[in-house]
This record gives structure tokens, sequence and C-alpha cells, in this order.
């Protein structure tokens, strides 16, 4: 792996060994520039690393001119829901997302409150040229905040989501196990489950920072909250990672409930509730599909990236999105991928539905994903890709990112690293077997 990442949604490294001072400073430089005059709100997840970095990024904010509006410790959708709140030009969170300890990153905001589209981003990389040549002088540098509400903002917006029956929620008072990993979700999910009225088991949700397994909400990182799920006779569990974008449940059996099924139970509730479209990305399961037909509504899809689904949902006006990772994107409360948003719109589904978490699951649409790296070598990727095009070429093709093939019984999508030289590959079948068996057909066709 690089030792930096850079992307449209910012710049990503290890501490000491890619992302240092230097890369820091110039990358928050260009942001400056790219954002001109005006408030930039930032806020960090709660990895050690955090407040180094904020304080280098707020300096040189400051030298810019640019007023800091400092939220804290706090998920990376609040940063994006205060942008809009407090008129900002920008914002930046400070966080590697599920990336383990040693990482952080800057996440690059506009003056929207959402990631940075493509053309944005490019924008701000042409800067990179110029951006050190210019800071302004002692008498005009910015002004330097502290801002405490901006928890609260995020929590109030997401009460006054307009299906929520809150009364019947606290009489309801489920039982939540839950995990936030050591990470921002200590600072805000425990309050927000309190005010649904839930009883809450705190698991890894002391304010250290360092996080006590791999980040990464997957099956095999949960083992041990799976299992406290079942040994507390907890209605769910719910996980997030260490910025709260993603969320990720866990049934009352104490089995995964799936990241893909996050995405497709809130976009079921949605549809049954209001007419309109939805847009995921083009790793997300077919489920999606099956749930909005039900309701005469359409499935868009877009490349993989919150920014691209969100350019799609604007697109094609989604009243609901998201990507199969457990990020779920209600516009109507925050157009960006929010923990908090799912975790509302799914104790309020579960609530109506009357059942369990597990007997709601199976009255999903049942698919199973496998996914494999496949390492290139010397091959070409792209050329193994138009291989695989010509082989196919009868088949219903997407190729916006990468090569999407559906056929009747399963999908496959092709993705090529552009940090690696490895093609990433994801089949969804109807069941377990034949996506393993799918994956493995594909693997043997690209070596």
């Amino acid at each position: 792996m690089p030792a930096l990442m850079v992307s449209i949604s910012g710049i990503r490294g290890i501490i000491g060994d890619g992302l240092d001072p230097q890369t820091i400073v110039k990358y928050a430089s260009a942001y400056a520039d790219f954002c001109g005059k005006g408030k930039i709100v930032v806020g960090r997840d709660a990895r050690i690393t955090g407040s180094m970095v904020m304080d280098l990024l707020t300096g040189v904010l400051l030298a810019k001119g640019n007023d800091v509006i400092d939220i804290g410790i706090c998920p990376t959708p609040t940063v994006l829901l205060n942008i809009k709140s407090l008129n900002a030009a920008g914002g930046i969170a400070i966080s590697a997302s599920h990336n383990p300890n040693e990482w952080n990153a800057l996440k690059l905001m506009n003056k929207e409150g959402e990631f940075m589209t493509p053309e944005e981003n490019k924008r701000m990389l042409d800067l990179l040229a110029t951006c050190e040549k210019s800071y302004m002088p002692w008498n005009a540098i910015g002004k330097y905040k502290e801002y405490s509400e901006g928890l609260k903002n995020h929590i109030d917006k997401v009460l006054s989501f307009k299906y929520l029956d809150l009364p019947s929620l606290k009489k309801r008072k489920f039982k939540v196990l839950l995990d936030c990993v050591n990470g921002a979700g200590v600072y805000v999910m425990p309050w927000l489950l309190k005010e649904l009225g839930c009883e809450v088991i705190e698991l890894n949700c002391e304010k250290t920072g360092i996080f006590p397994r791999m980040p990464e909400p997957l099956p095999e990182n949960l083992k041990d909250t799976m299992k406290a799920v079942k040994e507390h006779s907890a209605d769910i569990g719910i996980v997030v990672d260490p910025d709260v974008d993603r969320l990720v449940l866990i049934t009352d059996e104490g089995e995964a409930f799936s990241e893909e099924n996050t995405i497709t139970q809130a976009v079921k509730y949605i549809l049954s509730k209001e007419n309109g479209n939805c847009a995921v990305n083009l790793s997300t399961t077919r489920a999606v599909d099956d749930v909005a037909a039900e309701y005469g509504s359409l499935t868009y899809r877009s490349p993989v990236g919150e920014a691209n689904v969100v350019k799609k949902m604007k697109e094609v006006n989604a009243v609901i999105g998201g990507e199969g990772s457990g990020g779920v994107i209600y516009p109507e409360l925050l157009f960006g991928r929010d923990a908090l948003t799912g975790t509302v719109i799914m104790l309020q589904h579960l609530l109506e539905y009357g059942g369990t978490m597990g007997n709601l699951k199976r009255s999903l649409p049942q698919y199973y994903i496998a996914k494999k790296k496949i390492e290139t070598g010397a091959q070409n990727p792209d050329e193994i890709i138009e291989r695989i095009i010509n082989r196919y070429s009868g088949e219903k093709i997407n190729t916006e990112d990468g090569l999407r093939i559906d056929f009747a019984d399963h999908w496959v999508h092709f993705r090529k690293s552009n940090t690696e030289p490895i093609i990433r590959c994801i089949v969804e079948a109807e069941s377990e077997k034949d996506a393993g068996r799918l994956i493995k057909k594909y693997f043997s066709e690209i070596i």
C-alpha cells in the first residue's frame, strides 16, 4: 500500500510514513485557496494522532486568513451537517475511517455540506503547485473558535425525522448492544440511543481513541460483539466504524444482519412511506432493486464512493440511497452517509415491523456476496477487463466504474485498484454455494 493515498475524498496515510506535517500543510493550503475567504468547520475522530493533525491544520487555515470553527471529536457526518448550519465555506474531517490506529486522513468537503465533487477535487489539486506561496500578514489571519453545539445539532436533526414515533419508541424501550470501537461514536451514539428510549449496553465505548480490535466493522472482526448481543439478550446490536458514517447491525440471534441489508432495509422503509427512486453504488446488493420494484421505484447505480452516490442521487432526485458497506444517505436529513440517520430509520422500521431483527432479516430478499482480490502481476488490468467485456459482450454491461455484468441469476463487478496490481472481484448470487462457485470461475478466467 502506498505511503499516501490521494482520492476524491481527500488524503489518507500512515502518520510518520506518508502523512507527515509537510503534506498536511500543503493540502490544507490548497484547500484554503479552493474555499477562498470564509469559515471552515473542522472536526476529528477520536484516534490519538487527531489533536496533532488538528493543530497543524488549524494553523495553516488561520495563516491563510480563514476563520476556523473547531467542533471537536465528532462523526464525519457531523462536520457535513454543521457546514450548512453554520454557513461555512467548507469543512474538514480528520479521520482515516476504518483504517487502523496508525492511519489518519483529511476528508475534504464543500460549502454545500457534502464531499467535494470530482470537478471540485480537480480544481483543488490544481492549486497544489502555488498554494504555499501566499499567506496573510499578522493582522489579517483568521480567528479560531471552539463550537460545542456540533453534536447536539446533529442529534436534533436526526430526531426531526418525520416518520419518527418517539413516544412509541420510548415505550418499546429496545435493548441495544452498542459497539463504537472506542471511536468518535462514543461521544454521540449512547446519547442518541438514550434519547430514543433505548436501554444501552456499551461495549468498546471508552474515550481512549485506541481501537481494541480491527476497526472495520466486518463480521470476522465482530465475533465478541455478536456473542455479547446473545449473552445480553439484546434486541439488536449496533456497531459503528471510527468516524460513524457506516452502520453495521447484529440480529437478536447474535448473527450479522449484513452491511448490505443496512441499506436494503432503509430503502424498504423509506419507499414504503414516500414515492421516489433510490441510488446506490455498483457494488451494492441486488436486494435494493428487488425492494424498490415492490414499490414501483427505480434503482440507479453510480461508481463506488460517497461523492459519486450523492451526485447520482441529485441527478435522479432519489429520496434514499447509500452504499452496501452500511452507508445510509437520506437527503432530507443529511446528504452524506450517516450512522445516526441509519439508526433512527432502523429502530423506527423495527418498531413498526413488530418482529425480531432475525425475522426482519429473513423478510428481505436473500442474496450472498463473495469477494476476491486477484493479483494481475505483469498483466495490464485494463487489458484484462477489456478481454472480459469482449467475452460477455452479449450481456448487460456497465463500464462506469470498472466492469459490472448483470446476469439473470447473479452479477459480477470487476474494479482495478489504483494503488496495487490487483483487480477486485465481487459476485452476488442466490446461494452462498453459487457465489463461491462463480467467483472461482471468474478468477480462473482472469489468470
